[in-house]
């Protein structure tokens, strides 16, 4: 089996929503796991939602798997199993008045 690990977002503060690319997939991607390490939080009722998103053509996207709500500092892992599409990306929906998070994601795709 053959690991490979990359950070798909550097630790930041992130106050909106966005997305962060993770190109085309290997074909034989057996499974991904995302961590999230969210290290401050700030604002006034804040929330944070990580979505990952799957794709046939790099074009249209669509959620597939989504993590709990984020609305203080910790750690979360979300896995996507086997039919995570030919293009990946994962989503952050960010929300309240004034929010703040800092966080990162690093992706680990498993091969066989």
């Amino acid at each position: 089996m053959t690991t490979t690990v990359f950070t798909a977002l550097a630790s930041a503060a992130y106050t909106a929503s966005g997305t962060a690319d993770l190109g085309a997939l290997p074909g034989d991607s057996d499974e991904l796991t995302i961590y999230l390490n969210v290290t401050v939080v700030s604002g006034t009722t804040p929330s944070m939602t990580v979505t990952y998103q799957s794709s046939p053509d790099g074009v249209t996207y669509y959620d597939h798997t989504a993590g709990a709500a984020i609305t203080a500092a910790g750690v979360q892992m979300i896995k996507i199993p086997t039919n995570s599409g030919t293009y990946g990306r994962i989503s952050y929906a960010i929300s309240g008045t004034t929010p703040s998070f800092t966080f990162s994601a690093v992706v680990e795709g498993k091969n066989r």
